[in-house]
């Protein structure tokens, strides 16, 4: 059977496996010299997307920035909105007063910018001015002659209607007395009281007469009674229009101003009307003097607490201003990295009077959406999805348009909580939402309202390419953050040993990599160096200094590794020929650190009717990756030597010394080689290491990790002795990938 050979291997050259930048292309001697770039370098795409969604003002066009931290998204997102924000119209503010018809339903005002705190600052002068005109107006003799006119013509009425009453009782032979449990009508005998004992001794005749003669006094004493409350009534009713009338002649002049103060406001102009018939209701609670001095101690408790009680009542003429707008320019920026449900749609705190929790209109206090209403919204994802609550409350305030503050309890409880319930403010707001793009990808599949509400992407790339367009902007940024952050300025050298990192960091020749804040982490921690060494400027040895001592924090685990593998407890070699085995390499991650380890990998066949085992995936210790490219080289083996006879091993493969779950495919080329060198009893060499995947007809595909995994062996070939002829063999597909170390 020929077996074909789709590439021969190549052995690479030096220039092959890093590529350099002349510093001497760089037009410069530091970057003192550079002026520094704005903006985010490398990101055109995301950078328009962001644009589109601040511009346009249709429902939904909310925007999904998308990438990896440290790839500029919030730097983009604040040179964007610092840019768009102040040409934007400030909004309006936002203030929440008492309902006169529900008090548990604060009602919102929208005002002018800066009219909010004024117009609180016009109430709070109205309520110290009525408290002070009111008394005034009722202590003053005009007052008292009008109410001694009614009182005095209401009095004279009631006495002639008992005068008549009188008169009446007289003529009908009765006499009317005031008792101490009413009055009495009482029958007379020539104007004399008849007395009790007497009144039995009387005809039955004479007795009749008085009994019919007291049924019509007493008729007449019932109609007389009924106009004298009606009389009553009437005085209060007029005493009560008049003091109407005098509460009005005191606040009238005081409201007439707000009213033309807030002409052309008419929510302010509407509430005005309903506190003055609020005032005209209850003027009694302006008529007792704020100083209730007293000179009995005894008292001083009960007027301490009628006080108190006093302006807890004053206080609903009060105005909470919610949102103040005077002090912005432009549209309003919030970025809220703590968005709980309340620090989103806001809160109504609780005071305790009496011993009981109360709250009303004064404690409501605005959240991140009543700070960005107007202007825009910038939230992590992450921080929204971990608050219970949260998601659904900014979801539902987008979908409705409206701001409304609820109590959580409403969302826990089954049974409704006792709270106000704020009238909800409209909302006008774009929200900026930062995540990953897997992040995007699983709110987009789980969530059905976020494609209607966050119809822009802004994804922003890993990379750029490198070419002379994007270095200039590379240099540039590192002239921004040297200058933004007082650091040393570098000198060319220092600067192309940073763009080269910036490629070794996306582990691709042809590319430099978008993660910009590691770019500026190496300027700090370069610019710290260069001082220590009592140097201005930063050289390519202290960027490398920076870089290796970055490494040397992160890598202890990899120096345990390392130990291992040239102590000989774990079991590599690096010399000679063995059948059935073969080195390959893993790479082990580390968080911020990843190195590759070498891992020896060995197959043993014998008599069978086709089965191919792997160890790891009998034991479950294979990942999903791992065991489909197990499985496609079982089809490679089944399709390119069993099709004239079925396959008569049987055969077993293992990573040896490895006891953690296995991952990935890119050993599947290395566990073939195995294989066939077990089958044919072809020894192969252990100073060669291999990595690649395989696909069903044999070819050897690109894999990650590429530099890593040469460096890892290559440190284990150089503590064991290097010989010359170590080495490791890549996919060809892999090698743009390469950019290895100076080692």
């Amino acid at each position: 059977m020929t077996i074909e050979i789709h590439q021969p291997v190549a052995e690479l050259t030096p220039d092959a496996l890093r590529r350099r930048l002349d510093p001497a292309t760089l037009p410069f001697e530091t970057t003192a010299e550079v002026a520094p770039g704005r903006g985010t370098i490398g990101q055109p795409r995301a950078i328009d997307a962001i644009g589109f969604g601040l511009e346009v003002r249709s429902y939904g066009y909310n925007t999904f920035v998308a990438g990896q931290p440290g790839s500029g998204r919030e730097t983009s997102i604040i040179d964007l909105v610092d840019e768009f924000a102040p040409r934007q119209p400030t909004p309006n503010d936002w203030v929440y007063v008492h309902n006169f018809d529900d008090a548990d339903q604060p009602n919102s005002i929208q005002l002018p910018v800066g009219r909010g705190a004024a117009l609180a600052a016009d109430m709070f002068q109205f309520v110290s001015d009525a408290q002070r005109e009111i008394p005034r107006a009722f202590d003053s003799d005009d007052y008292a002659r009008r109410q001694r006119e009614v009182l005095t013509e209401i009095g004279g009425r009631r006495d002639k209607l008992f005068e008549e009453l009188q008169q009446f009782a007289v003529a009908n032979s009765f006499t009317i007395q005031m008792t101490q449990t009413g009055i009495a009508t009482i029958p007379t005998i020539n104007n004399q009281p008849i007395p009790n004992e007497a009144y039995g001794l009387l005809p039955e005749t004479q007795r009749q007469e008085i009994e019919k003669h007291g049924k019509l006094v007493q008729e007449r004493l019932g109609a007389t009674m009924r106009q004298a409350r009606q009389l009553e009534r009437e005085a209060a009713e007029r005493i009560v229009a008049l003091d109407r009338d005098v509460t009005l002649f005191a606040i009238g002049p005081l409201l007439h101003e707000l009213r033309e103060r807030y002409d052309g406001v008419d929510e302010v102009r509407h509430y005005i009307d309903a506190v003055q018939e609020d005032v005209l209701a209850n003027y009694g609670e302006f008529r007792v003097p704020d100083s209730m001095a007293t000179p009995d101690p005894a008292q001083a408790a009960a007027l301490q607490m009628q006080a108190g009680r006093r302006a807890e009542y004053l206080a609903r003429y009060q105005v909470n201003v919610l949102i103040d707008n005077s002090g912005t320019h432009g549209a309003p920026v919030i970025s809220e990295r703590n968005p709980t449900y309340y620090n989103l749609i806001g809160r109504m705190d609780y005071r305790s009077m009496f011993g009981t929790m109360i709250t009303d209109f004064r404690e409501i206090k605005p959240g991140a959406l009543h700070r960005a209403n107007g202007g825009l919204l910038v939230l992590h994802a992450t921080d929204i999805l971990r608050q219970p609550f949260a998601w659904e409350a900014l979801k539902r305030a987008l979908l409705c348009r409206e701001i409304r503050i609820e109590h959580m309890g409403e969302q826990l409880s089954m049974v409704p909580v006792a709270t106000l319930r704020p009238e909800p403010i409209p909302l006008d707001i774009k929200v900026i939402l930062i995540g990953s793009s897997m992040l995007y990808q699983a709110l987009y599949a789980a969530d059905e309202d976020f494609a209607e509400l966050f119809k822009v992407k802004a994804d922003f790339a890993p990379d750029m390419t490198w070419n002379d367009e994007n270095v200039g902007h590379y240099v540039a940024f590192i002239s921004r953050h040297i200058r933004d952050n007082d650091l040393r300025h570098l000198d060319r050298v220092a600067v192309a040993r940073i763009i080269e990192h910036g490629a070794r960091l996306r582990e691709d020749r042809r590319k430099l990599s978008a993660r910009m804040l590691e770019i500026a982490n190496v300027l700090t921690e370069a610019s710290y160096w260069a001082g220590k060494a009592g140097r201005e400027i930063v050289t390519a040895e202290d960027v490398n200094h920076a870089i290796d001592m970055k490494v040397y924090r992160s890598n202890l685990i990899e120096e345990r590794v390392h130990e291992m593998l040239t102590d000989g407890t774990i079991d590599v070699e690096t010399t000679g020929k063995r059948v059935g085995q073969i080195n390959g390499i893993a790479v082990l991650s580390l968080g911020d650190y990843a190195f590759g380890q070498p891992s020896r990998i060995s197959a043993r066949v014998a008599l069978g009717s086709g089965e191919v085992e792997s160890v790891e995936r009998e034991i479950k210790l294979s990942g999903p990756v791992h065991a489909k490219g197990f499985l496609i080289l079982t089809g490679y083996l089944h399709g390119q030597y069993g099709q004239e006879a079925p396959l008569a091993i049987r055969s077993t493969i293992t990573f040896e010394q490895s006891y953690d779950e296995v991952e990935g495919d890119s050993a599947s080329s290395v566990e073939l080689y195995a294989l066939l060198s077990a089958i044919g009893d072809i020894p192969l060499r252990q100073s060669i290491a291999v990595t690649g995947s395989v696909d069903q007809y044999g070819k050897v595909q690109a894999v990650g990790g590429v530099t890593d995994k040469i460096e890892g062996f290559f440190k284990v070939c150089r503590s064991l002795g290097l010989t010359g002829e170590q080495g490791v063999i890549i996919p060809a597909t892999n090698v743009p990938s390469l950019m290895l170390s100076d080692e």
